[in-house]
Formats: C-alpha cells, structure tokens, sequence
C-alpha cells in the first residue's frame, strides 16, 4: 500500500490530490510515504508548504517500480476476473463409466456457454487427492460418501444387473432374485458391496460369489461380455449394448441399486468461478 501511495504522490506532486485519489486522508498519505523513507532510509520526497517534488532517490524509485505497479495491477484484475468470469483449465476426476456421449455432450455445451474454458479429465477411476494433484474438482458415483468431503449432489445413477445372453443360455434367466444367489460377480469397488446386494421392496439379501473385483466399469463391462458373469453398470454406459442385445438386465425392479454421484471438491471458501459454474452447471443438466 506504501508504495501505491507514494507512486500516487509523486504523479499528482501532492499529498492532498493523492489522498482524493486513493480514498484515504492527507495524514495516513503521508504516514504512507515517511514510512516507505524510514524502510528504505533514504528521502524520497522534497516538500514543502506549497511544493512535492522527487528527490534523485525517489526519481529512480518511481522510475523502478511504477512499471511493477501496473503489472500487479493487470494481475489482480486478472485474479479478480477469473473469480466472475469462468477461464482456464478445468482439471476433472472422474470415474469411467462418464467417458458417454451424454458426458462429452455436456461439457460441449458447458463451452459453448464459456469459451474460455479449456478440460483436463482423467477418467482413470483411481482416488487422486484433489489438493496434492492440482484436481479442480472430482465426480463420484457411491450409495456412502465420507462425511468430511466437501461435496454437492448432483444426480442419483442407476446401476443395472446385467449379463450376456450367452451367459444367461448357459446357467439359465432368473426369476427372482433368490435365484441370483452363488452366482457369479463381477464387482465394481466403488460399490462396497461384498457380494451382499438387498433386493429393493423386497427383504431378501443375495449373496453373490465375487469372481473379479475392480475400479475399472469397463473391465467389468468387457467381463461380463464375454460371459465370465452379472455386474452392476450404471444405464449411460450399457444403453448400446442392451439395444444391440449384447447384454441382458436380469430383475430390473427388484436389483436395480440407487447410487449418489456428487462433485467433491477441495474447499467452500473463494470458489473460482470456473469450478462454482461447472457445479451449477451440472445440478441443473438433465442428463445424468
């Protein structure tokens, strides 16, 4: 603030004319400036009751740091437009299964909105710590979220049983879900299940063989095509595989699991405008 000050004296070569400028009194302008001259113990400034002018000393100052000046000037706004005005990279965690063309469709039009804005996403499905990896902000599906998460809801997803027609030749359609018992699982990990799956509406609990378990939704999917068992997949990812017949869902009513997709994020506090209208921007979209 000092050196702001100082610069604003020396332009107007007055204390009263800076003061004006910078909203404050003519007393803290020149506190402003004496305590500038004691940090530096050297005058920077002639003055007398009718006349400011720069010592040799604070000509060379002057000279030397209004062009720092206006560049923090251009940084702060530039801070301060980036808090309004969505830009920049937006770096994204998030599972596999949103690599969909409802997905891409979304962020298409979330840049159509923001030209500015530019994607990273990884959708490797790994946990990734959003502060130390330099994450804006991490999308995950979970029926149970860690309560000291910082996270919005944003949709409930629907997770499928499904298997191959050729798997369901083989070992035979069920009926109900009693009859899913023992049968073979492909586990997804972001659904903590252990093979204990609760049939909806009704008080009967399957229990599954858990045969491969993984993070990854499209190992799972590519298992379960070649018949190796069932697996739980949200819709968005099995829509052209079940209308090609290429999987089958197995007792939609009573298997079909509910699950939370929230954004997680790192703080509540000075939200970039890039993060807080991507947020927005997903809770109101439909396509989830």
């Amino acid at each position: 603030m000092s050196i702001r000050v100082f610069i604003a004296v020396a332009e107007h070569r007055s204390f009263t004319a800076a003061a004006q400028r910078l909203g404050i009194t003519p007393a803290m302008t020149s506190k402003h400036v004496k305590n500038l001259e004691d940090r530096l113990k050297t005058r920077l400034l002639n003055r007398n009751s009718r006349h400011v002018s720069l010592s040799e000393a604070g000509a060379l100052y002057f000279e030397q740091t209004r062009p720092l000046l206006d560049t923090l000037g251009e940084i702060e706004t530039a801070v301060s437009l980036s808090n309004t005005t969505p830009t920049g990279i937006l770096k994204i965690s998030a599972p596999v299964w949103l690599a969909s063309s409802h997905f891409a469709s979304l962020l298409a039009d979330y840049r159509r909105k923001y030209p500015d804005m530019r994607f990273d996403v990884d959708l490797s499905g790994s946990p990734v710590g959003l502060l130390e990896e330099g994450y804006d902000l991490a999308l995950r599906a979970s029926r149970t979220l860690d309560p000291g998460l910082i996270a919005r809801h944003l949709a409930d997803i629907r997770f499928l049983l499904v298997a191959s027609p050729a798997f369901l030749d083989r070992d035979g359609r069920v009926e109900t879900p009693r009859g899913l018992n023992g049968q073979p699982l492909l586990a997804y990990s972001g659904l903590p299940l252990d093979g204990r799956v609760s049939s909806t509406g009704q008080s009967a609990t399957v229990k599954f063989d858990p045969i491969l378990r993984s993070e990854n939704e499209d190992l799972l999917r590519r298992a379960a095509l070649a018949g190796m068992g069932y697996t739980f997949l949200p819709m968005s990812m099995i829509e052209e595989d079940l209308a090609y017949g290429r999987l089958e869902i197995v007792c939609e009513e009573a298997m079909a699991l509910r699950v939370g997709l929230y954004a997680v994020y790192p703080s509540r506090k000075f939200l970039s405008a890039k993060v807080r209208t991507f947020l927005d921007f997903l809770t109101s979209d439909a396509r989830f």
